[in-house]
């Protein structure tokens, strides 16, 4: 029987979007002008996935989950629930098929978690068929790319991705074993390749762009570069790189550097050209960062301190300081947000709510700026910790599906929204 929740969210959809498009206003910040916006027509959720086991997208938010067809989903399949899983414990990487719901299992990974999966990727060299995600080789962490139709593996490279380029021909590289001393629920088990674990700014570890072609790789930031571009790290702590993502034409490169100040997390925004020039703080100092996606090559979007007072879902312009809060004040918080593959659209969430803990997802159109809620989703208090279940919304190939993530039927599964345009 579905949830309270479920059916709550359902017939708010339904007040929402009977009959056919919605006509809402926006009001501009700097005016009392009143703008009228068409959303689409929204259908859903539907949950793509059975309760018999957990199931979850494949890689972090803002990472396409769809094959070029659309047919095709990259889910994760485990019985582990409530723990935070090690090297010994695989997951099976699966393609879920949309058009009936089946799980088609291809693999199985030890090299995952329940933020970021593998971090499987489509490649852009063939998004209908090659598929790339991390794994535990030989104790190494390594990537492999994968003929899903075949399930022939291609390649491995001997480095763990953290990004891929839209291209599909590099990839950037980040040290998973320092992300599972310091961030346990993005790195893997194993605490393989980190000789320098107690070297607070190493200068032969940081950003690596990967050639995917012939696995070869090279350091493009290295933690000792950016040493005096951040706040001193506390003592017996050490820097960590985590969260990297290439732009929408891949010339550059977001990532977070991470430091702790006592129990208190320090946060640096960075950008750097692909080819590691042009290393750029992207805010003043406190401001710090946490969620982001390119709007463009360009424009950038991350959730940050604004102006030091709150959070928001912060626009600017890499290199200037055109910074401009998002939602009209409706979206001053921290959100997993991204944008449609038209940049015409955000969609965004939020972290369980006091009280009632619930989630919920906005979608913001860009041009008035004017927010739409699509449900509220009710997180069970035992999905907490390193296996919680954020709803980590993205867009398919064409954008007119949202899928993501939601434990409000008490088990983690994937669920399906189906957009029409006008």
């Amino acid at each position: 029987m579905p949830s309270r929740s479920y059916i709550l969210n359902m017939q708010l959809l339904k007040l929402f979007f009977f009959g056919s498009l919605l006509l809402l206003c926006s009001c501009s910040e700097n005016n009392n002008e009143v703008i009228g916006v068409v959303f689409p027509e929204i259908k859903g959720p539907e949950q793509l996935t059975d309760n018999a086991n957990e199931h979850f997208l494949a890689s972090y938010y803002g990472i396409n989950s769809f094959d070029k067809t659309q047919r095709y989903v990259a889910v994760l399949q485990t019985d582990i629930k409530y723990k935070l899983p090690d090297e010994n414990e695989p997951a099976t990487l699966g393609l879920l098929d949309i058009t009936d719901n089946s799980f088609t299992p291809l693999t199985t990974t030890r090299a995952w978690n329940f933020q970021q999966g593998c971090m499987a990727h489509w490649l852009g060299t063939s998004p209908d068929s090659l598929i790339i995600y991390n794994d535990i080789r030989e104790e190494r962490y390594v990537s492999v790319i994968m003929n899903v139709h075949t399930k022939e593996e291609i390649k491995t490279i001997p480095f763990p991705v953290a990004a891929v380029s839209p291209d599909g021909r590099e990839a950037i590289s980040i040290n998973f074993s320092r992300l599972r001393l310091t961030r346990p629920d993005y790195g893997y088990g194993g605490g393989y390749q980190d000789p320098q674990e107690n070297n607070a700014f190493p200068d032969d570890d940081g950003l690596f762009l990967i050639d995917l072609e012939t696995g070869e790789s090279s350091l493009i930031v290295s933690y000792k570069q950016i040493k005096d571009m951040v706040p001193p790290v506390g003592e017996n702590d050490i820097n960590w790189f985590n969260h990297t993502l290439f732009s929408r034409k891949g010339s550059k490169i977001f990532w977070l550097s991470r430091q702790m100040d006592g129990n208190r997390r320090i946060t640096t925004s960075f950008t750097v050209n692909r080819d590691g020039t042009g290393l750029k703080r992207c805010f003043p100092d406190g401001w710090a960062g946490s969620h982001f996606d390119w709007l463009n090559d360009d424009e950038l979007m991350v959730t940050a301190n604004y102006q030091s007072k709150q959070y928001a879902h912060v626009l600017f312009t890499v290199g200037e300081e055109d910074y401009r809060r998002l939602g009209n004040g409706l979206l001053d918080y921290d959100g997993h947000g991204t944008f449609s593959p038209d940049e015409k659209w955000m969609i965004t969430d939020t972290y369980p709510s006091r009280g009632m803990r619930e989630q919920k997802i906005y979608l913001m159109d860009m041009e008035t700026e004017a927010v739409l809620s699509l449900g509220r989703f009710v997180q069970p208090e035992e999905f907490t910790s390193h296996w919680r279940c954020d709803l980590h919304a993205r867009w398919s190939t064409d954008g007119d599906m949202i899928v993501f993530n939601s434990t409000h039927t008490g088990s983690r599964q994937v669920y399906l929204f189906r957009l029409s345009f006008q």
